[in-house]
């Protein structure tokens, strides 16, 4: 019975929270309830993978009148098979049981409890989202059924996006009057950083600008763009362009386990290497190493296997190197180090500092790669950021992407507006130009341009009008026409030919890096937020820019294996971040955000699609048609809708 019924869930693209599978099969009718529940999900929602949350799972019992009979606890679901253990060594029976016989051991020791030592099994995996947050966020890439007819391009002046203050409580739903004015210079948009996330952006303000058009009467609309290409000519702009980082032809493996091997190992040996170079590190030794001699104190670096909490809730970690494996207690009357572990995940590599007792290692300090502050380079030229554009959609705003195209060529706005917009040097597009075919079930229906290469070609339309002195350079992200696993190679000229050709366009990997007259940019789509958002415990896709703080001090874009964001296991992990950029531009969760961490610009850039479905279940709203520039240094952000 219980496989019946999750294989037709399964079938139909729906994964159930453990909640609701198990008020479905605890019900009288297990198979009838979930037919019910799949037909009335199917004929409301569309989406590659669908997650049916306990409120939703509600709303449908109620619109179909549907009794569940029974309601017991939920389903544990959280011990699930450990993926392979790619180098380390197996550890035997013994060993094994020493280690819980300890971990007993120091939960009998907890002054506020009375309870016997802790059994064989009463170690449970962290769950990856806390009963507080219980709520699943949806994949946010999926569009709506029906869309307003587009506006006529009638120019009624830029709005520029009003002045935000951001906190953890609010994040991005409110916006202040349209009006509201503030300076702000470059020393003041970067606020130190705060151990309370909380607080993180409390004091940071947008700088902005209120864009006007100077000619209110002005109207412009075109019959066929085909007819101005404003790059048909090469352009006379020296660019200081150069790629620091593509894959598309570094991309190799074959499938086979030794390939994963040496992915995690190469993955553990980059970030090691960065670990070493802290000075509380330099003397870390292998785990083998642990414990000879007199000395029982330790200095490790290690890739994290499992997390997991004691009833008492102290933490386990179960460490590895090269050489063999380690359990770590972090004691949960240490309150500074169980508030580092927060944000811990599996695969990600770290230092431990601690004393070895037993079989057992107890931990003083945690120590992440992170990043060092940087010295803020001189900027005498601005770059323009786009992502999610989804051309080809019915929701795309192109009314909104040709006065931005406008504006770009210095045909709208002020006269302070063209200013900035005649300083565009470069445009980076951090993936999905396109809406993309079969990305989800059913996206047809949702599709104006059906099919992909025609998607390219009218996104080359659109690019044709960019004049020829901005250099246009533009990534793959989970809708173009790239392999879905990261990283992702350049979208080929089999479908988007159209784009190779103009003259001032060039592709590049996701992710990948580029020099910009000097300036460094990691451009990275950023599906590997899902996997944080879903798995750590405060963490949003409307605070994407905490998100890629995380990133960033993990030193790796996507550091979790094997769940929602797929990586292909090569020879070498091109995810890691190993050198330290001067600008980080994502994409992907339809959000804007920028903060200056360290002297990194770390900046998403929105979208040109409007709220999904699946956005508005969640109350997810989308920054739609705000794009952002970094003019001479200083961020900006720009509204054409």
């Amino acid at each position: 019975m219980t496989i019946k019924v999750l294989l037709k869930f399964a079938e139909n693209g729906i994964n159930l929270t453990p909640e609701v599978y198990n008020n479905i099969i605890n019900s009288e009718d297990p198979i009838s309830l979930a037919s019910s529940v799949i037909l009335k999900i199917k004929s409301k929602f569309s989406g590659k993978m669908f997650i049916l949350t306990e409120d939703i799972f509600k709303s449908i019992l109620r619109m179909e009148d549907i009794e569940n009979t029974k309601n017991s606890q939920p389903l544990d679901l959280t011990n699930s098979v450990d993926k392979n253990d790619n180098y380390s060594k197996t550890n035997n029976n013994e060993d094994d049981e020493n280690r819980k016989n300890q971990i007993n051991n120091e939960d009998s020791k907890d002054s506020n409890t009375s309870t016997s030592a802790i059994s064989t099994g009463i170690i449970e995996n962290t769950s990856t989202i806390s009963k507080e947050d219980n709520k699943i966020i949806p994949r946010i890439n999926e569009t709506p059924k029906s869309r307003k007819k587009p506006k006529s391009r009638v120019a009624k002046g830029l709005d520029i996006f009003k002045t935000k203050e951001i906190n953890e409580n609010k994040a991005l739903e409110e916006k202040p009057a349209i009006n509201e004015d503030v300076s702000t210079s470059n020393e003041t948009t970067e606020k130190k950083e705060d151990n309370d996330d909380n607080d993180i952006n409390k004091a940071y303000k947008f700088p902005t600008i209120k864009v006007e058009d100077t000619q209110e009467n002005r109207s412009k609309i075109r019959n066929n763009i085909k007819n101005s290409k404003r790059n048909s000519d090469i352009s006379n702009v020296n660019f200081d362009y150069k790629v620091i980082q593509d894959t598309s032809k570094q991309s190799y493996t074959n499938g086979e386990i030794g390939n994963l091997i040496s992915y995690f190992k190469n993955r553990y040996e980059k970030l090691r290497d960065i670990l070493s170079k802290r000075p509380e590190l330099r003397t870390y030794q292998n785990i083998v190493d642990i414990g000879q001699g007199n000395t029982t104190d330790f200095t490790i670096i290690g890739m994290i296997r499992d997390i997991k909490i004691t009833k008492n809730n102290h933490k386990i970690i179960e460490i590895e190197d090269e050489t063999s494996n380690l359990t770590v207690l972090i004691h949960n009357e240490n309150n500074d180090l169980m508030k580092s572990t927060e944000k811990l995940v599996k695969d990600e590599v770290i230092g431990i500092i601690g004393d070895k007792k037993g079989e057992l290692g107890i931990a003083s300090r945690i120590i992440q790669p992170s990043v060092h502050r940087i010295a803020e380079k001189p900027m005498d030229f601005s770059i323009a950021f786009l992502s999610d554009v989804h051309i080809g959609s019915m929701t795309f705003l192109e009314d909104a992407f040709l006065k931005f195209i406008d504006w770009i060529n210095g045909d709208f706005g002020t006269d302070e507006q063209r200013k900035i917009a005649k300083d565009v040097k470069y445009l980076i597009i951090a993936g999905d130009i396109v809406d993309g075919i079969g990305v989800y079930p059913n996206q047809d229906k949702e599709l104006n341009i059906k099919d992909i290469t025609e998607q390219y070609d009218k996104a080359a339309e659109y690019l044709s009008e960019i004049r020829s002195d901005v250099k246009i350079i533009i990534g793959p992200g989970n809708h173009d026409a790239s392999r879905v696993a990261e990283p992702q190679p350049a979208v080929p000229p089999k479908y988007a030919n159209s784009l190779y050709e103009l003259n001032n366009v060039e592709f590049i990997s996701n992710p990948g890096i580029v020099s910009l007259e000097g300036i460094n940019v990691l451009i990275y789509h950023g599906r590997g937020f899902d996997d944080m958002v879903m798995g750590v415990k405060g963490m949003t896709h409307q605070r994407n820019d905490l998100v890629l703080e995380e990133l960033l001090k993990k030193r790796h874009l996507a550091p979790i294996y094997g769940e929602r964001t797929p990586l292909a296991s090569e020879l070498e992990d091109h995810l890691v971040i190993d050198e330290i950029p001067d600008i980080i531009h994502t994409g992907h969760v339809h959000i804007n955000t920028y903060k200056k961490y360290n002297g990194i610009h770390m900046i998403n850039s929105g979208t040109f699609q409007t709220q999904t479905e699946f956005q508005k279940i969640y109350n997810i709203v989308p920054t739609c048609a705000e794009v952002p520039v970094l003019y001479k240094g200083t961020y900006k952000q720009l509204k054409f809708v």
